[in-house]
This record gives structure tokens, sequence and C-alpha cells, in this order.
């Protein structure tokens, strides 16, 4: 990082040395304006209206027109003003910082101490934590004195300029005569959809949509030519069938983002996990081997086999007296004949 200004923080009689650096940057890609015919680079030149000839910076000033008269302020009389000598940060105030109007609030600083012994540094850094309040301050930088206010971010004091009160314009412009009738229920719904989106802000998790989409733009260029498809990189985005126009059922509508929101934080929560193949195996009741069933069947057979031998042994039993019989009867026959 390289300093863009170097003074001090005047705080009572307490002097603190410091280097200022820019703490923000702008991430917005760099566009040329070129000739749509040829694609030549379109570039402005510094011309006098009175001689047409090109202007250096070196020999161009400032004026002052007030529709009748033109003063022109050469650099040395610029220069030459008590505030613009000034390398102070001077320290006016200390005030909570709930009082911060963050309209107000314009670009901020990183101050460094620049002492060998950053002793004062330290001091008013931790009395700034302590006391829990703003410090606000007068201090010129760039042609222009600016209001500003000291803080404590992660350890480091931060120069953040204001804009004058003068520099903040009201709200002129027409406002209702009659406030328009809140249900309860309107204000029931509405704060239900507040605490679905309530959440603990991270600048990390958003991001600038359109410079994405600009440099994907870019990419696809280089590497497709004037061949690129817009829709083919980008996809066809279908409008909304409402979007642009005025919501006319506000119960309706705030039903629709309530359970949208639902929906979609029940689509994020992940799935719960399936038991593995061994809990399932053991959970399910243990099936009876294919032995014990063969060995049940081949019992059947023996018991039916059994049956079988029972029965064809009481039909022997049966025919077993009808075969004495006869052979007594054949004995009988034959004394008679003898005694014949």
């Amino acid at each position: 990082m390289r300093a863009i200004w170097t003074g001090s923080i005047a705080f009572g009689l307490v002097n603190v040395p410091v280097k200022a650096y820019g703490a923000t940057s702008d991430h917005d890609i760099d566009l040329h304006q070129v000739h749509e015919k040829d694609g030549g680079r379109i570039r402005y030149q510094r011309r006098c209206e009175i001689c047409g000839e090109k202007v250096s910076y070196k020999d161009i000033d400032k004026a002052y027109d007030d529709g009748e008269q033109t003063v022109v302020l050469t650099d040395e009389e610029m220069d030459a003003l008590p505030a613009e000598k000034s390398r102070e940060i001077e320290v006016v105030q200390f005030v909570p910082a709930a009082q911060i109007d963050p309209l107000t609030l314009e670009r901020s600083y990183y101050l460094e101490a620049d002492s060998k012994s950053p002793k004062a540094y330290e001091l008013l850094r931790r009395t700034l934590e302590d006391t829990e309040k703003t410090a606000i301050v007068r201090f010129t930088l760039r042609q222009k004195t600016r209001l500003g206010v000291l803080r404590v971010r992660d350890k480091v004091l931060v120069l953040q300029a204001m804009m004058w009160a003068d520099e903040i314009r009201a709200a002129d412009f027409a406002v209702p005569e009659t406030s328009p009738r809140i249900s309860a229920q309107e204000l029931k719904m509405s704060a239900s959809l507040v605490e679905q989106f309530s959440a603990d802000f991270t600048p990390e998790d958003f991001e600038d949509d359109y410079q994405v989409q600009l440099r994907t733009l870019i990419e696809a260029k280089l590497a497709e030519g004037e061949a690129l498809d817009t829709d083919a990189t980008f996809g066809q985005q279908e409008s909304g069938e409402d979007s642009g126009g005025e919501v006319i059922d506000l119960m309706e509508a705030l039903k629709r983002s309530i359970d949208s929101k639902s929906s979609k934080s029940s689509q994020a929560k992940p799935a719960k996990a399936k038991p593995s193949k061994e809990k399932t195996a053991k959970a399910k009741p243990a099936k009876k081997s294919p032995a014990k069933k063969s060995s049940s069947k081949k019992s059947t057979s023996k018991k039916s086999t059994s049956a079988k031998t029972g029965s064809s042994t009481a039909k022997k039993t049966e025919k077993a007296p009808t075969t004495q019989k006869k052979k007594k009867k054949a004995s009988s026959a034959t004394d008679k004949r003898k005694e014949a």
C-alpha cells in the first residue's frame, strides 16, 4: 500500500503522527470508448475555445464564473490558503457512534502510526475502544476541508470522511396526507417474513452480479469472438408474470413470500443419512437357514414313508386271517375224504 497523505492527529495536547492509506478500492472493470465503425479509441483533447490550441495540464488554471464575471485562481493562490497548508487531523468532539448518520459517510482511510514510538497512537486507540466513543475530526485533503469520524476497526484507527450538513438533501417530494391502514394480521405476517430472513451479516456472502456477468461476457468474447451467442452464454431468463407490476393484494404477496422462503429453507436442509448396510442387516430378523428347511422336508418325507409302510403292514395283517381260514377248510376236506 502507498500512503496518500502524511500528517498527525491533534488530540488535546497529544500529537499522533500518522500516514493515511486508502481503505477501499473499486472492483469495476475499466472500459474504454471506441468508434463503432472501426474500433478506434476515442480520446478527448483539452483545447482552448479562443485560440483552438491543445493545452497541457501544467498550463491549466481554475476559474469561477458567476454568470457575469470570471475569476481565475492560480495553483499558487490556492496553495496559499491556510487550510490547505494544514497537516493535522483535529479532534473536536467525542460522540456516541449511534449519533452518526450513515448517509453522511464517504471514503475511508487507514491510519498507520508514523513514529518510532507508537505509544500515543496506542493510547488514542485504546481510549476510543474503552469509552465506546467516536471522534469527530476536521482535516484537509486534496484541496478540500472535510469533516470526518475517527474510529477503531481490527485494532487500526480508521478515518472516514463525512459530508457537511448543507450537503445532505432533504426528501423533498410529496408525502401522502393520510397513512394507509395496516391491519394487525398484515403486521404479523410481515414480522414473520422478517424473522425468516434474519441472519448475521457476512459481506463475503454477496457479490456484484453485474461485474461477474460482465467478466463472463468479456472472456466469452475473447474465446469466441463476434460469433458469441449471449443466450447460450447466460441462458434465457424468464421474467415473472408480476415483475414490474403493482402488488394489489398485500396479504397474498406476504403469504407467497413466506411460503417461498419456507420451501427454499427446507430444500437447503441436508438429507438424513441412510442407515448403513451393516445396521440394516442387524435390524432385520434372521431368516431360517436352507439346511433347516431341507431337514424339515426330509422329516416330512420320512413321516409319509412310515405312514405308507404302516398302512401296507395293516393290509397284510388283514389278509392273514383269510388265508388261514382257507387252509383250515382245505385240511378238513382232506380228512373227510380219508374217512370215506
